[in-house]
């Protein structure tokens, strides 16, 4: 009969609350365990969402609705579904970041997730095998939490990236909470901080590196690759050494995909595109600078130089309208701290008679005049008025993303940005923007939100059980989301608004999937619209 009692209104997978109807009650020994009436999941999710409504903060609002969450998955999903737009900034990103900062000191729940131990190699398919608890695990996000979002290492407290970035695959994809399941890769962290708290949670201990950290990693991917056959692996805010490192040690040979490297790209690579699409311009003749060359930033100029090369350009041809820019100044070819990722886009020297001043910013951006300006650097207030005038003085639009994150580390405002450019600028940002007036022109502005593109680039990957994912998978995605835009409107934005998230992940799953099968690469075989119908959840309750 599985589950009953007490047993059963504490698994959050199965729990329906005052919505177990009377003759479940009666079957599954629940009779006097929760008030008689019985209700809707309509009236549950309008009861969560005036209570949390009545919540002080921001941060207030996330905790109550990890506590739905925490009881009763499918009563969660129905509320944070009705209410995307509002709550995928409390649920996710810029608020989590608090939520990660106070993990330890405010710990109550698991989430389910899965606590790994670099101290521990030998539990970990003992471990991973009792975090699943018989559930068939189609998706794992995994973390180090080395590099969360902007503020950096932060333990085992990053357990929480996981759990949020999971419940935006649900929200925007369908892909059923059940299967699905979140991993923190504890290494131990630098920050002393914790280190000294006598609430964390984590190893304490420093981080650790090298052959240890990826022995340790190889255990994991070879043990979920054991364990769940039919898994899609998605690692999360890995440090800059280790990022693009891991992704290129598995994706040849497991379906893996890393969204800082690759997700960053893919949506901004995307706006870049829809910006193309407005100007009626090819990306073919822009010339990039990237200001924070870490794993993002590297990342995102290594997704916009493959296109260049697929739309024409030779490889050298690409390499030479890219520009990085980060703590040294320009990256030059002969500085001996080059990450592998940026080495390739690194220049020449002999190119600049003014070289050795070229260590800010501003002195890169006027002696490569680009036409793309891309912020990954968390260096808030970095993209000046000088600078933004400066670049509208060699293009007629220039484009400007500052996508650093949270709201405090951005490297501009967009309603600055507008200003200073007189609306020329065509400007993404990395956290919701409001719409900015002027001179009677109302701009939209995108937000280059990889929630736009990963849930629908995994489904698409699930849905036809894909044996890899390729770069030729990413740039279906990438293209796919240009159907959205209205480039015929003034002040269209470069990326389409978050409010249309669910159809923009059908979408990409569509693309996604069938490049997947004329890849060969699928090993499930049949329509690609019912297959994705077929793995696609509802937040509905299902009988028991």
């Amino acid at each position: 009969m599985g589950k009953l009692g007490y047993e059963l209104l504490k698994d959050p997978f199965l729990n329906k609350g005052t919505a177990f109807t009377a003759e479940e009650r009666k079957t599954y020994r629940l009779e006097g365990l929760l008030p008689p009436a019985v209700e809707t999941i309509e009236l549950q999710a309008e009861r969560v969402y005036a209570e949390m409504k009545r919540k002080s903060s921001l941060i207030e609002e996330r905790r109550f609705l990890m506590e739905v969450f925490n009881h009763n998955r499918t009563l969660f999903y129905r509320v944070f579904q009705e209410h995307l737009v509002e709550l995928m900034p409390i649920v996710y990103d810029p608020v989590i970041a608090e939520s990660i900062e106070k993990y330890s000191e405010q710990f109550v729940d698991t989430q389910n997730a899965c606590y790994l131990s670099i101290d521990r190699p030998d539990d970990i398919e003992d471990a991973l095998r009792s975090a699943a608890d018989g559930r068939e695990i189609r998706l794992i996000v995994a973390t180090d939490a080395e590099g969360i979002l902007g503020i950096g290492d932060w333990g085992t407290n990053g357990v929480d990236i996981a759990v949020g970035k999971l419940m935006v695959y649900t929200a925007a994809a369908g892909i059923d909470p059940s299967c699905i399941l979140p991993v923190v890769l504890d290494c131990g962290t630098n920050r002393e901080s914790l280190l000294q708290d006598k609430f964390y949670l984590g190893n304490r201990h420093p981080r650790i590196y090298g052959e240890q950290y990826n022995a340790f990693v190889d255990r994991f991917v070879q043990a979920v690759e054991k364990l769940f056959p039919r898994l899609y692996l998605h690692f999360e805010d890995f440090g800059r050494a280790d990022a693009a490192a891991v992704l290129k040690r598995y994706r040849d040979r497991f379906p893996v995909f890393n969204d800082d490297v690759q997700g960053t790209g893919i949506i901004t690579l995307a706006g870049i595109l829809g910006a193309m699409r407005i100007n009626k311009e090819k990306i073919t003749d822009q010339r990039y600078l990237c200001f924070g060359a870490g794993t993002a930033g590297a990342g995102i100029a290594d997704r916009v130089y493959k296109e260049m090369v697929a739309q024409g350009l030779s490889e050298e041809e690409a390499r030479q309208r890219f520009y990085l820019v980060d703590k040294q100044g320009l990256l030059f070819d002969d500085m001996t701290d080059l990450t592998p990722e940026q080495r390739p886009f690194a220049r020449k020297r002999s190119e600049f008679a003014n070289a050795e001043e070229l260590a800010t910013l501003e002195a890169a951006v006027f002696a490569v005049k680009p036409t793309i300006m891309v912020g990954t650097s968390t260096q808030p207030g970095t993209f000046t008025e000088k600078i933004v005038r400066g670049m509208c003085s060699w293009c007629e639009h220039p484009i400007i993303f500052p996508l650093s994150n949270p709201t405090e580390l951005a490297e501009a405002k967009a309603a600055d940005l507008i200003a200073w450019s007189e609306g020329k600028a065509m400007v993404a940002t990395g956290i919701p923007a409001e719409p900015v007036e002027y001179k009677g022109v109302r701009y939209e502005i995108g937000q280059a939100n990889n929630a736009l593109i990963y849930p629908g680039l995994g489904l698409g990957s699930m849905a036809v059980n894909s044996s890899r994912m390729t770069d030729e998978m990413i740039s279906a995605a990438a293209h796919s989301l240009g159907a959205f835009l209205t480039p015929e409107e003034p002040g269209a934005a470069v990326i389409p608004p978050v409010a249309r998230l669910t159809e923009f992940s059908h979408t990409v799953a569509s693309v996604v999937a069938d490049c997947a099968i004329k890849q060969k690469l699928n090993r499930i075989d049949g329509e690609v619209e019912k297959l994705i119908t077929d793995i696609t959840w509802t937040a509905e309750y299902k009988p028991l």
